[in-house]
């Protein structure tokens, strides 16, 4: 296990702020275009299929990007990783502001996405750095609410925003934020880093961009796999797990003299194995869930962009408010008191959804916001328990590495579940092709109940995995279900 911090010290809270902040307005960035991408569509011309590219293709490079930050981390200063992140994200956020063509547009979201991949991993690993482990649920309580929230608040932000202007004014408020932070960080940040010297291994970063890569490709392209149509996206998807398998033997190799771009033995913790499965699944069913009900609530109910973003608000509420206060839970009660009945919330609201968008059934608005909010809350009694837990049985020179691992597998099945359920979807409207305005409304409706549904499914698999992971405390040892841990 790490060696715990003695004093949570007023230089690492404003750190840890700073990251935060900066982790929040980055991953807005994952869903802030899935209510504007039918403009979008209009303004460039290209199908659904093609303007889906900047949600997906935001999700690919977080992938590519990520196991590369273990070994970032160790090696840069934390100062130099958010100075570099930000300009990667500002730079993209200027170009997909000014976009004159999807291309351009599109490259935009890959430069944004290259910094918000550098950011996950350096907040969570400086949390498991710098507090104390009597405090560390109740810091760690801040992740879920970026994790979480973000995303969840992405489409409600970015339906406001079009309701009065266009999908560029996204991009151009982001742009003052982010130069307000980097002023900040210029003067605040610190640095909290492991001060490794080791050598980077060269040919890791092909294989781990071509294996996650093409994993996440393939996963994106489920659809066209379906239809027959997916011949390159199969290709894609070979290559990336022969690549993943090669990737984990050569770092497996590299262990021996300290070089691993990312250490895979954060593995050989049963716990953080099984963590990261809960935490694939259920991030997974939850992007997935924001993805297909704003297209649901817009073209089968026929809300405003802005009502169908709104929907969204009550879950961004519910992980603001709840997740410090699961956090504290954490440090008194462990992990399966907390993200066992989280688990079975996440699924009731699942299931809740995928019964009220049935076309027999349609339920108002109101009925998917309160659900989402249930959805939400369930969430937030998983994630904090389950990454704090997990992370805290790492050794302190596999902080960086677990978090790196979280983050990168965590976008996994982020695009798995985006993939899955739109899949879903889009074979009820296939059938429906050229049909009357009221029977693709129908198609929508069944096609997102029959989605839901699936997002429920994975539900269920989630929480019966949380059933398995042994009880620990935030400092990382084992207790007894429900025991009180007591401060080292």
């Amino acid at each position: 296990m790490h060696t715990p911090a003695q004093e949570f010290t007023r230089e690492s809270k404003i750190v840890l702020v700073l990251l935060v902040l900066a982790a929040t307005v980055m991953l807005l960035n994952e869903t802030t275009l899935s209510i504007a991408l039918p403009f979008i569509m209009d303004d460039f011309n290209v199908t659904a299929a093609t303007a889906q590219w900047l949600t997906t293709g935001f999700i690919l490079v977080l992938a590519v990007v990520i196991p590369t930050t273990g070994y970032l981390i160790e090696r840069f200063s934390t100062r130099a990783i958010f100075f570099a992140a930000f300009a990667l994200f500002i730079a993209g956020t200027l170009v997909a502001a000014i976009a004159p063509s999807f291309a351009v547009l599109l490259l935009g979201r890959v430069l944004q996405a290259a910094g918000t991949a550098l950011v996950m991993p350096l907040l969570m690993t400086t949390v498991m750095l710098v507090v104390p482990p009597q405090k560390l649920g109740s810091v760690m309580g801040l992740i879920p609410v970026v994790i979480a929230l973000a995303p969840a608040m992405g489409p409600t932000i970015s339906g406001a925003i079009l309701n009065v202007s266009t999908w560029h004014t996204i991009f151009w408020s982001m742009l003052p934020i982010s130069i307000v932070m980097v002023l900040v960080g210029a003067k605040y940040m610190v640095n909290v880093g492991l001060g490794s010297t080791k050598r980077l291994d060269i040919l890791s970063i092909p294989l781990a961009a071509l294996g996650f890569g093409g994993v996440v490709y393939a996963l994106s392209s489920i659809d066209a796999i379906v239809t027959g149509h997916g011949g390159l996206a199969l290709l894609a998807g070979g290559i990336g797990v022969v690549a993943l398998v090669l990737f984990t033997l050569r770092q497996l190799a590299l262990v021996k003299h300290n070089q691993a771009l990312l250490d895979v033995r954060v593995f050989t913790q049963p716990n953080f194995a099984l963590s990261v499965a809960v935490l694939m699944l259920l991030f997974g069913a939850f992007l997935g869930i924001v993805t297909v009900l704003p297209i649901y609530l817009q073209n089968s109910l026929g809300l405003s962009s802005l009502t169908a973003g709104l929907v969204a608000m009550p879950a961004g509420v519910v992980q603001a408010v709840s997740s410090p206060f699961v956090g504290r839970l954490f440090d008194r009660h462990g992990v399966r008191p907390l993200a066992l009945p989280g688990g079975a919330l996440a699924t009731a609201a699942a299931g809740g959804m995928a019964w009220a968008s049935h076309a027999d059934l349609a339920q108002p608005a109101v009925v998917f916001g309160a659900l989402f909010g249930v959805l939400a809350l369930g969430a937030a009694l998983v994630f904090t328990p389950m990454m704090t837990g997990a992370l805290s049985v790492l050794p302190r020179e596999l902080s960086s590495h677990g978090s790196a691992t979280f983050s990168t597998l965590q976008q996994l099945g982020g695009a798995a579940g985006i993939a899955v359920l739109v899949a879903v979807l889009q074979n009820f409207l296939s059938k429906a092709s050229g049909a009357s305005e009221a029977q693709l409304a129908v198609a929508t409706s069944d096609g997102t109940s029959a989605a839901l549904w699936t997002a429920t499914g994975i539900c269920v698999a989630a929480t019966v995995l949380v059933a398995l992971v042994k009880p620990v405390k935030a400092a990382g040892e084992h207790i007894e279900q429900g025991a009180q841990p007591q401060a080292h």
